[in-house]
């Protein structure tokens, strides 16, 4: 039997408005994030959940209630708080004997697990031990990766956009150089990523161009990645498919370079340079001593061919 499912109109202003704000847009807003606590968690963990809560509001929603959750055995759970509040990324802390110190970094697409990993924290320390001045809420950070496994092994390739996904902001084409002021590092190694964050500070130089410094805040860690749960090469490109209307026509002979500029191609025909009208140009008009010489060219060219052809006469009488 073929289920029916009755679609249900919203009947306030209010309820239309959310309505409208969860349907997909062509510019999506920044993506929001849930931290939720497992059944059991240690201080370093919800210290770490707090830091990285103080890093991205206010994109992010904390969850202060324990929830029995096994995010590798069942998602269910984790996808209805996703579904009701709009928020595909997630953050899940745990901490039991097995695997201690435990936290999952997630995200959704249309409110169903994409990608998913388990990592444990190791030398951790927090935003309260680094005694020095922090960046103000709601900042854009530059994300940086450093090492070869970033690029070349394909387990770590999806780890890296998971963390782009987690941590930018609204998508900027414009920034001025005072609102660079922070950076997260993320430097793999072995079975370890290490993540460590940075205020920048534009300092006195010779030139135009400040002298930057930078000066760990906090929050500074070692992820072990333990377990890790992808979605297939195919559910993978069908979440990073852009719609139609943000794809850039392409245009005949015009490309781009990486660094984003652009280069025309022009198709001209063969010109005659010799006959390209150029005199009424003051700075290629003849002199008084070339014009002379000129003169003097054209009349001995002229009598070189009157001799020329009064021998050739000469040549048909006497035949």
């Amino acid at each position: 039997m073929p289920v029916i499912t009755r679609i249900v109109k919203p009947t306030t202003h209010k309820g239309k408005k959310a309505i409208l704000k969860k349907e997909p847009k062509l510019i999506e807003d920044a993506k929001q994030a849930l931290c939720i606590k497992g059944r059991q968690t240690s201080e370093i963990v919800s210290n770490c959940m707090k830091d990285l809560y103080d890093l991205k509001k206010p994109d992010i929603q904390m969850m202060h209630k324990k929830n029995d959750i096994l995010p590798f055995e069942d998602v269910t759970t984790i996808e209805k708080f996703s579904s009701k509040l709009n928020a595909p990324l997630f953050i899940f802390g745990s901490h039991n004997k097995k695997r201690p110190h435990n936290l999952v970094f997630g995200r959704m697409y249309e409110h169903t697990l994409l990608d998913m990993v388990e990592f444990g924290i190791e030398n951790y320390k927090g935003l309260k031990e680094f005694k020095v001045p922090k960046i103000s809420v709601g900042i854009k950070p530059l994300l940086t990766f450093n090492g070869e496994l970033f690029e070349n092994n394909q387990e770590y390739s999806r780890i890296k956009n998971l963390f782009v996904d987690m941590f930018q902001r609204e998508v900027v084409h414009k920034i001025r150089l005072q609102g660079l002021e922070h950076v997260l590092s993320f430097t793999a190694h072995e079975n370890k990523i290490y993540v460590r964050s940075y205020r920048i500070l534009l300092k006195k130089s010779d030139s135009r161009i400040p002298r930057i410094e930078l000066e760990e805040i906090g929050p500074s860690m070692d992820l072990v990645c333990r377990r890790t749960k992808f979605a297939s090469i195919d559910h993978f490109k069908q979440a990073c498919k852009k719609p139609k209307e943000l794809k850039e026509k392409k245009k005949k002979n015009i490309s781009k370079n990486a660094l984003g500029t652009t280069f025309g191609r022009i198709h001209v025909g063969a010109q005659n340079i010799n006959k390209i009208q150029t005199r009424k140009l003051k700075g290629l008009k003849k002199t008084l001593a070339e014009k002379k010489e000129s003169k003097k060219r054209k009349s001995l060219d002229d009598d070189s061919n009157s001799s020329k052809k009064l021998r050739s006469t000469e040549n048909e009488v006497a035949l």
